[in-house]
């Protein structure tokens, strides 16, 4: 089955789709994107950086690591789709190449903050957002708790940051509640696939059918 998504999608006659999705830290978001993938050819862009490369990262496939002038220069010419500052270290999506890769029909994916989200919708307009909620704060922290990865200090950190990030929510395409994970990637399942359809990724369907194309 994943193979037989993976070739009728591969054969689409359509532009690339931007889906950018967004959730607090310990709502389940890595794990939904890691099943849409396993079953759809989604793609990640490469980042630039200006962080110093990790033990066993390459150049131009994990990031394109720049200094920090390099970054500054290609970020105030308006070469980024979106950019933030994280814990003093900058991050940006390149345009040209992301735009290069969704006229040639790959749909990518976005694993961001809403900041970046907001940057998106603006860059990329043709682009779908999606929001995954927890069931409450209190399972969310209860999460945080479990996997034993973070300080009070980060924990309470990060609370704090869901709040904020729940709060900036209203403005997307769609919201998934992540209390049961099956249930919740089949809604993500299903909002890709309707976001496929958009009018906006097919520019020529009328032209094609009305001139036997």
């Amino acid at each position: 089955m994943k193979d037989e998504h993976r070739e009728r999608f591969s054969r689409k006659k359509r532009a690339g789709l931007p889906l950018i999705v967004c959730a607090p830290s310990g709502a389940g978001k890595t794990t939904l994107i890691g099943r849409l993938r396993e079953e759809f050819p989604l793609q990640f862009s490469v980042s630039c950086t200006t962080r110093v490369p990790r033990a066993g990262e390459v150049d131009g496939r994990d990031y394109h690591f720049l200094s920090r002038e390099e970054f500054i220069a290609q970020r105030d010419s308006g070469l980024f789709a979106e950019w933030a500052e994280v814990h003093g270290n900058f991050y940006g999506t390149p345009l040209k190449p992301l735009r290069e890769r969704l006229a040639c029909g790959e749909d990518m994916l976005f694993d961001i903050d809403v900041q970046g989200a907001a940057q998106l919708a603006l860059t990329l307009p043709e682009s779908r957002f999606v929001f995954i909620f927890p069931p409450s704060l209190k399972e969310l922290e209860a999460r945080l708790r479990k996997r034993g990865a973070d300080s009070e200090e980060s924990i309470l950190l990060r609370l704090a940051n869901a709040r904020n990030e729940i709060r900036q929510s209203h403005w997307f395409d769609a919201w998934i509640i992540n209390d049961d994970l099956d249930k919740a990637y089949d809604e993500l399942r299903a909002f890709y696939l309707s976001s496929t359809l958009g009018p906006a990724l097919r520019p020529d369907v009328i032209h094609s059918i009305l001139n036997g194309v």
